[in-house]
């Protein structure tokens, strides 16, 4: 898209609707579909499917196709997305990876997210330890000093280490 087109479009509504391949489509997922597109179209705007798939333990096989089937039946139709291509490809998420972790390290940069050095087992005693002294979880008051090297998507596909935003202890 040329500069001219951006700033033509800026005023544009854009939505779009990120369901996760794990499953069948259920009501609130096409709830939140309908109300995209439908806004979209009331706004002569643009609806974009982009597909969630960066949890690959989680995803079923043939849930894409589903997805595409099911909205396809109900006549909710993509302007942007698999099967269409446009301006903001790719529309499969496990395919911007490179780009997530571009924008991570420029966070990880500017000390404004760090990688979680803790597992979810470690998290959940934190939690389980604020419940029991009836105060509310609040994992800012867990976060470290010191930060471990972010290990960007290793070959194994997945982070080995989510990042967390900085927030101001209070």
């Amino acid at each position: 898209m040329s500069e001219k087109e951006q700033v033509e479009n800026k005023n544009n509504v854009v939505t779009r609707f990120a369901p996760s391949p794990t499953g069948f489509m259920h009501v609130g997922g096409i709830r939140t579909a309908l109300y995209a597109w439908l806004w979209a179209k009331k706004n002569n705007g643009t609806f974009i499917l982009r597909i969630e798939d960066t949890d690959k333990e989680r995803e079923i096989a043939g849930s894409i196709e589903h997805i595409i089937e099911s909205l396809n039946w109900l006549g909710i139709n993509w302007d942007e997305g698999p099967n269409i291509g446009g301006p903001h490809a790719s529309y499969l998420q496990s395919e911007r990876l490179d780009l997530y972790k571009k924008y991570a390290q420029i966070l990880i940069d500017k000390d404004l997210a760090y990688p979680d050095p803790y597992t979810e087992e470690e998290v959940g005693i934190f939690r389980d330890q604020a419940e029991l002294a009836k105060k509310p979880f609040l994992y800012r008051e867990h976060r470290p000093e010191v930060f471990d090297k972010w290990d960007a998507c290793p070959s194994s596909g997945g982070a080995t280490k989510p990042l967390r935003f900085k927030t101001p202890k209070i």
